[in-house]
């Protein structure tokens, strides 16, 4: 017996009203999956565009200052534990002398590898209005312009956040040693991240009850997203411009997030 199919649509319509159940299925599978895509592609896309932001020349002066604040707050208590140091420790050989000073530099480079993220979170939180600001002039300049964080709000929240991501590392150092300890680093502070950042972009906008109501009405999408910013903040150097690149990448985010939502 052969069929001959006139026309898909009328076929797809029958099919419809057939068997009600497996096509709503279809669909709500299709739009799941389509709903996954759209949110790599905007993860991306919010990514090349925070990239993009801090290399503009608008970003840099924001860029030098804060990286610049933090390397020499650094270098000021690297050199005040090595002259300190000097005083303290009197040691009979010279040799032993000079073994304790370097191994001293030594362990402050790690201390300073897991404080780096937390201070220059501190430092970054001094500039996220303004970030955010070059942001939504140079992308999103027909929308409704975000209203400026009080100083105090902004020191006050970067505190926080601070202490909270030094703690959480702390706490997940001793699992480094293990095979799982760098994803359970890095889903943490992919949470931390995701969650602070998202929320100071979205209190420019609505209240702050508003803007963690909205965040967690989102939080699979959110700490999706937080694990590009966690990634960078792990790797030398590049963590000093992290939390710059974190406030320009979650402007974007926030900025799809909402249009969707409308």
């Amino acid at each position: 017996v052969h069929y001959r199919v006139a026309n898909c649509e009328n076929v797809d319509i029958r099919l419809r009203h057939s068997f009600p159940l497996i096509s709503s299925a279809r669909s709500s599978c299709h739009l799941r999956w389509q709903a996954r895509s759209l949110t790599c592609v905007s993860m991306l896309a919010a990514t090349f565009k925070a990239l993009g932001d801090l290399l503009s020349a608008e970003f840099r002066s924001v860029l030098f200052r804060a990286v610049g604040m933090t390397i020499a707050l650094f270098i000021a208590v690297l050199i005040g534990v090595e002259v300190l140091l000097a005083y303290l420790i009197l040691l009979p050989w010279a040799w032993a002398e000079t073994l304790a000073a370097v191994g001293a530099g030594l362990g402050l480079l790690v201390v300073f590898f897991f404080l780096m993220a937390p201070v220059v979170a501190i430092f970054a939180g001094l500039y996220l209005d303004k970030i955010a600001s070059l942001v939504e002039d140079r992308h999103y300049a027909q929308d409704p312009k975000g209203v400026p964080l009080s100083n105090f709000r902004a020191l006050q929240t970067s505190l926080q956040f601070a202490l909270v991501i030094l703690v959480v590392n702390l706490a997940v150092l001793p699992l480094i040693f293990t095979g799982i300890g760098i994803f359970v680093l890095i889903a943490a502070n992919a949470y931390l991240v995701s969650r602070e950042y998202f929320e100071m972009v979205a209190m420019r906008h609505m209240p702050p009850d508003e803007a963690r109501l909205f965040r967690r009405n989102h939080t699979p999408a959110i700490f999706a997203a937080g694990l590009v910013p966690a990634v960078l903040s792990l790797i030398p150097l590049v963590n000093l411009v992290a939390p710059l690149f974190a406030t320009a990448y979650f402007v974007h985010i926030f900025k799809q997030l909402r249009a969707s939502s409308a």
